[in-house]
């Protein structure tokens, strides 16, 4: 358990609490099952395999997958680059028409800016207004006219958006459009049916679904190959080579297994605690909240408080509140949220932004505490600025 000593912990986009039963399972394959998976000659390597593949099985159950079309990888940052630059042979010439929400984490933005900066893809931004939803007619024109890759987020790490990805891969599938899911915010949080919706590539982090950090993975449609990043061994149906991440990997499978069961009944639970923290912020101060709150994560909460800086009020609640200013990946680079920047909101909003992420382990007494550390705070510095 977390120390009473600790800030209280709403950062649950940037990484979540390994929950116990997953850290039990990793511990035994970490100590007494060590065997690895590619070792065919013993009973270890045997063991370690099927506990691979067990896992496997646990991971496509939740995303309606086949097991097969499971491919281990190290995050979904890895992942979603396996994916980009693996659709796109080394050897080939052709200019690549890629689109994309403006929106996607910085792991898509920036391997497909990449790419692009090599010569070997051309970027189209997809339309979004200023709540973040999707034109998918704009998205439909966009697919029309041709694409290599398609990449839409299934829900956005930043104000909460979910996107209709049954919706958008029809549309892919209909102009015959491979179509990338980054769902490490989605997976474990809300249903998806890989399979059945006709996505293509979908990617998932582990430590974003209770789960360890450092092991993801990477569901590949059957009929789609990706090149390699890594090399060494064709490990993987020669799409990621690298010894195996056992414990890792049964851990991944593992709070899969769990999410499968809980989701629903955590979901509805984490809702009420963000709309009880939303409607107690919205009565002491003049609180705006970005997206779209009637398509959102449950346990997320993205606010502005225009007439104060977020810097300051994280300045002054760092040691009793860890909240923070937009995603991990960018935390402590000075610069504006480029989700919130894509939505054309005022400098005074973006500069008021607070991320706030409520999870499984949150208790009420933590979302009453959290609303009062605000609260406080933003009242002690409009005192300090407008004195």
């Amino acid at each position: 358990m977390i120390s009473s000593t600790q800030p209280i912990y709403l950062d649950y986009h940037a990484t979540t609490p390994i929950d116990r039963r997953v850290a039990d399972r990793i511990y035994h394959y970490m100590t007494e099952e060590f065997g690895n998976a590619s070792s065919t000659d013993h009973e270890w390597g045997d063991r370690a395999e099927a506990a691979v593949k067990h896992a496997a099985k646990h991971v496509a159950a939740l995303i309606g997958a086949s097991p097969r079309e499971i491919i281990w990888t190290s995050g979904a940052t890895e992942s979603i680059n396996l994916a980009i630059q693996g659709s796109f042979p080394f050897n080939s010439q052709e200019l690549h028409r890629i689109a994309l929400l403006p929106l996607e984490h910085k792991a898509v933005l920036d391997t497909c800016q990449a790419v692009e900066k090599r010569g070997r893809a051309e970027l189209i931004f997809l339309q979004v207004d200023s709540k973040g939803r999707l034109d998918l007619n704009h998205l439909e024109r966009v697919c029309a006219e041709g694409l290599s890759l398609l990449c839409v987020m299934a829900a956005n790490n930043e104000i909460g958006n979910i996107y209709p990805i049954e919706t958008i891969a029809q549309i892919a599938q209909r102009y015959d459009v491979p179509f990338l899911c980054d769902g490490s915010q989605a997976v474990g949080k809300i249903p998806i049916q890989f399979e059945d919706w006709g996505i293509t590539y979908l990617a998932i982090s582990a430590h974003k679904l209770y789960g360890p950090k450092g092991v993801g993975a990477l569901a590949v449609r059957r009929g789609y190959h990706l090149e390699p990043l890594i090399f060494g061994g064709g490990h993987q149906q020669g799409m990621r080579s690298g010894t195996l991440n056992v414990p890792g990997i049964v851990g991944l499978g593992e709070a899969c297994r769990l999410r499968s069961l809980e989701m629903g009944a955590d979901g509805q639970t984490i809702a009420l605690k963000r709309d009880r923290l939303q409607a107690r912020l919205s009565e002491q101060s003049d609180l705006i909240v970005n997206g779209d709150q009637e398509n959102r994560l449950a346990g997320n909460l993205h606010v502005s408080i225009p007439s104060v800086p977020n810097s300051a009020v994280i300045a002054r609640i760092r040691h009793q509140l860890a909240i923070s200013t937009g995603s991990a990946c960018s935390s402590g680079v000075e610069a504006p949220s480029h989700v919130l920047q894509a939505l054309k909101l005022p400098g005074s909003v973006i500069e008021g932004a607070l991320r706030i992420g409520i999870g499984k382990f949150t208790t009420d007494e933590e979302v009453d505490r959290a609303a009062e550390i605000l609260i406080n705070a933003v009242s002690s510095i409009h005192q300090m600025m407008y004195v």
